[in-house]
């Protein structure tokens, strides 16, 4: 062999092994494309959340969370345009976040956007749609648990009972394995207009492997849905009273890495899909809501490609929104600082129903 042929045989090993050490985009060339991007968040998108204008729908606004240590609480227009007298800077690397409607403070009720801040382990809470804080400067989670990580809040999802009582279910970087991981909170006036939150259960298996950030509420059906990151998904009763056992455990596989994002496309109160992030793959796999054998049956239907990039956080509404997004709107993250806004029927296709 020659020393010519030596340097080529030496120049493509070296061009496999970079590739092979490289995270690899996937595909997108057949992927469905949003309909609006946002304008960019300064540092770190991570979580979106939609809060529905109750008088006029074509008025809602996407709220985002910003995830770095001088992070925000964004809130965007629905086609992509910050808000800026709405948006909150300042924040603690704001993790992901979640809409509640209908509290009542000071016998109002009021519509709220719940963030989680991790690096000082509060929930930091805010008014809808003016964005004017209700927390007294955060609400304290996860108290007397012993280790900085074991504090170190992540996921939030809110749950409304059927009697009206407000819930926050929080996640956080790591836990225990005993089926304590999650808590939830009942939020209520402190008495001075402000929010105070008791814990009221103590719940959630952990597979132990990556953590646990993403998680979901149907509150229709009563159940919260969370993603165990690269194990599956875990489905238990929202209601504390209906106790902590596990109803289901699905989307174990056909991950390329994590299983993130979680979101619900209700095509009736009892009836829809459940879409699960396959992050690094770039796409959404789709299950079925309300079981196929069973309520707890949630068998894979199909995958989406889409045009976001190591997609982590997602959010749906289901109904008519406004002259762009005439069968609901679905938002997700993408990795370049956006978020992006999706037609549900450019995204089901002739397989999935539309409202």
């Amino acid at each position: 062999m020659n020393k010519y042929t030596q340097i080529i045989i030496f120049s493509a090993m070296l061009i496999s092994m970079n590739m092979a050490c490289t995270p690899q985009k996937a595909d997108t060339t057949d992927a469905v494309k949003p309909l609006y991007t946002t304008e960019p968040v300064q540092f770190d998108s991570d979580d979106p959340a939609i809060w529905i204008n109750p008088i006029d729908s074509s008025k809602s606004l996407i709220i985002g969370t910003d995830k770095d240590e001088n992070g925000g609480l964004y809130v965007f227009d629905l086609k992509g345009k910050i808000i800026k007298n709405k948006t909150i800077k300042g924040l603690k690397r704001p993790n992901n976040v979640d809409i509640a409607y209908g509290l009542v403070l000071a016998s109002k009720k009021t519509d709220i956007a719940v963030t989680t801040e991790r690096m000082t382990h509060k929930l930091r809470i805010y008014s809808l749609p003016d964005m004017k804080p209700l927390d007294n400067g955060g609400v304290p989670v996860y108290e007397g648990e012993k280790g900085e990580m074991y504090r170190d809040l992540m996921g939030i999802a809110m749950y409304t009972s059927p009697k009206g009582e407000i819930y926050a279910i929080a996640g956080r970087k790591t836990g225990p394995k005993d089926g304590s991981y999650l808590w939830q909170y009942l939020l209520e006036d402190d008495g001075t207009g402000h929010i105070r939150a008791t814990l009221k259960r103590k719940f959630g298996n952990y597979s132990g492997k990556k953590e646990i950030e993403s998680i979901a509420v149907d509150n229709e059906m009563g159940y919260i849905y969370y993603s165990d990151e690269q194990f599956g998904v875990r489905k238990y009763y929202a209601d504390p009273a209906k106790g902590n056992k596990e109803l289901a455990l699905f989307a174990k596989e056909g991950f390329t890495e994590d299983n993130e994002g979680i979101s619900i496309y209700k095509t009736t109160d009892t009836t829809g899909y459940i879409l699960v992030s396959d992050q690094s793959a770039n796409q959404f796999k789709v299950y079925s809501r309300e079981g196929v054998k069973n309520k707890n049956d949630h068998q894979l239907i199909t995958s989406i490609k889409v045009s976001t990039n190591q997609s982590d956080g997602s959010d749906i509404y289901s109904k008519p929104l406004n002259g762009d997004f005439k069968h609901g709107i679905f938002v997700a993250m993408s990795d370049n600082k956006t978020f992006q806004y999706y037609r549900w029927e450019d995204l089901a296709g002739k397989l999935l129903k539309v409202n």
